[in-house]
């Protein structure tokens, strides 16, 4: 078996807050290959984002990654100081965030930055450097980028500083790229075109993509699997069509069902009864049964994560034998 570009393995990070302690990533474990695209989905709340930051070693106080280990091409990343992790930042393991900006220094030109994170890895000239950040714009499909290299990031469009975060994320050949929704602000039409523009990228340089986002349609388009996650734990994982097209777990149907359908216009959606349940004092049992018609009192044990059908995976007791179509 060949060793995958990531592999998670039981990581759990919590939050010490006045109220208790929330367990926002509660025994999380996947893996993804070389190549591959996971799409990490859930509703706000469910430990998608924190799960990427915890891969990364960027969780702030009060948050602290309390157990698990994170392996990149075999080595483990977790619980290294911050001068070995930011050595593995940005070379071996990348991120593109919600907001480009968090990414752009806005006072910073593009060639300042992209050049920067190329230098902080290896001994390259200048001349190179540039060259390659060059080469990475029109990667991403931006048009003249010489003078795009000239700008600052206010000068450029949502799409196009979007494109730049990419590019940058790209500059090192990352073995893994971790992308927290970051076409949510943009409009259908950039968002396809970038969509495309990474699974390019993917294929062509062999790189494993984590893409966190709350929308199934991104990810229906986009992943190769889909790792569904409630209250901190990942509930269902399967491949992309098998898991919308015949979801197990309850939960991942009703997102599914929360989704406008074509054909159904002017028709009610359905969405999931009730609020996410608060992560402080959460207690055993599965963290959605309060919301699940089909809960019952053996739902008050924590279920485990059982391969249900070849490649696809639920915890729940009573899980879904029949799925329709998702959009």
């Amino acid at each position: 078996m060949s060793i995958p570009a990531l592999e998670v393995d039981d990581l759990q990070t919590h939050f010490l807050t006045r109220a208790g302690v929330a367990k926002a990533v509660n025994g999380v474990s996947f893996r993804v290959e070389r190549g591959e695209i996971l799409g990490l989905v859930g509703e706000s709340g469910s430990g998608k984002t924190v799960t990427g930051f915890s891969i990364l070693g960027l969780v702030d106080p009060p948050g602290q990654v309390v157990g698990g280990t994170v392996r990149v091409g075999g080595d483990v990343v977790s619980g290294l100081d911050d001068r070995a992790m930011a050595r593995i930042r940005g070379k071996r393991v990348s991120m593109i965030f919600q907001d480009p900006m968090m990414t752009l220094n806005p006072v910073l030109r593009i060639d300042t930055q992209m050049i920067e994170t190329i230098r902080a890895h290896e001994t390259i000239s200048v001349t190179a450097a540039r060259a390659r950040a060059r080469e990475a714009l029109a990667l991403v499909g931006i048009a003249a980028p010489d003078e795009r290299l000239l700008a600052y990031p206010h000068q450029l469009s949502g799409g196009m500083r979007q494109r730049v975060a990419i590019a940058t994320a790209m500059l090192n050949r990352p073995e893994v790229i971790i992308a927290d929704e970051p076409t949510t602000a943009l409009d259908v039409t950039i968002q396809a075109q970038i969509l495309y523009e990474v699974q390019e990228l993917c294929r062509r340089f062999g790189t494993a993509l984590v893409w966190i986002t709350h929308d199934l349609s991104v990810v229906a388009s986009l992943a190769d699997r889909i790792a569904v996650m409630y209250a901190g734990r990942i509930v269902e994982e399967g491949p992309v069509d098998d898991v919308l097209d015949r979801p197990l777990h309850p939960y991942t149907r009703g997102l599914i069902d929360s989704v406008p359908q074509p054909g159904l216009r002017g028709g009610r959606l359905v969405p999931i009864p009730g609020m996410a349940p608060a992560l402080v004092g959460l207690g055993e049992g599965c963290a959605f049964r309060a919301r699940c018609a089909r809960a019952s009192m053996a739902c008050a044990s924590q279920p485990a994560l059982r391969e249900l059908r070849p490649g696809q995976r639920a915890r729940c007791v009573h899980p879904l034998t029949v799925g329709s179509h998702a959009a």
